[in-house]
């Protein structure tokens, strides 16, 4: 009787998700929504440059108010959210495809191959990763899918290394043994079994690294490598506000800064919660 009574309290407990979590959680889904409904929502076209409205505060035509070019604020991040938040993704996504494989890889092979994967991470971190980037950016010249490519390679030793970690712990399981006694062979055991069983654990250690990805972004259009104009970017609408602030004007910076740091935060606040929710489920 007692059995029966804990375990709806225990199931209610389960479900139970924090505050902030819940308000981190509705903040994305708006910033996602305002993303694709951009083109209905934004009250002006993102590139409409109206010289006569330059620097223009709040008000009912433009109720973010505009830049020193008259375009309106509000139109802008609705349009920018589009691609500061894609580019995470795909630059994670490249991250994920090499990492998960040199991390399964050296795992599973160890010896040699362990050796030689973690000293091409262990030289990987010897650089910084912006650094990195910039150096990549040098050579292929700048633009937003450079600055993805060459992201997408300096993230890949992190997701190596994490998921080397996970799939050694994986590999010492009895279901691995009891695959191998059945002969099947380690390519379709890893593909089969391993890896989909890793990924939990990867897609919330994926989910903390979207907001440092994100930032990681919006410091190269801000430093010119990434987003070029007309772009929409948020770090490249920090750029070009930032001469505003010297005339007073500090929406057009602080505006696509402030949509940065709360999409950044609400990442981190739901990142950090679900992957300690996957970790405990696997």
């Amino acid at each position: 009787m007692s059995a029966l009574t804990l375990a709806p309290a225990g199931v209610e407990r389960g479900a139970r998700r924090p505050l902030s979590v819940v308000i981190a959680g509705a903040v994305l889904v708006l910033v996602i929504l305002a993303a694709v409904l951009a083109p209905l929502l934004a009250p002006y076209a993102p590139d409409a440059i109206d010289l006569s409205a330059s620097l223009v505060g709040t008000g009912g035509e433009h109720l973010l108010g505009t830049d020193s070019s008259g375009q309106d604020l509000l139109s802008r991040v609705l349009y920018g959210a589009r691609t500061s938040l894609i580019a995470p993704i795909l630059l994670l996504a490249i991250a994920a495809l090499l990492g998960v494989v040199l991390g399964t890889l050296a795992a599973w092979r160890g010896g040699w191959v362990d050796t030689l994967v973690s000293r091409l991470t262990d030289v990987m971190y010897a650089f910084p990763g912006l650094l990195f980037t910039v150096m990549i950016i040098a050579v292929f010249g700048a633009g937003m899918t450079t600055s993805v490519l060459a992201l997408g390679l300096a993230y890949t030793p992190t997701v190596a290394k994490y998921t080397r970690s996970v799939a050694l712990a994986e590999r010492r399981k009895p279901y691995i043994d009891a695959y191998r006694v059945q002969g099947m062979g380690g390519a379709r055991i890893c593909a089969r079994y391993l890896v989909p069983n890793l990924g939990r654990s990867v897609i919330g250690y994926l989910v903390v690294l979207f907001g440092e990805a994100l930032m990681s972004l919006a410091t190269l259009s801000y430093l010119g490598f990434g987003a070029q104009p007309p772009s929409s970017d948020w770090g490249l609408m920090v750029q070009e506000g930032q001469a505003a602030v010297v005339q007073g004007a500090l929406l057009p910076a602080l505006v696509p800064g402030f949509a940065i740091a709360l999409v950044v935060v609400s990442f981190n606040v739901v990142g950090v919660w679900a992957a300690d929710r996957l970790g405990n489920r696997r």
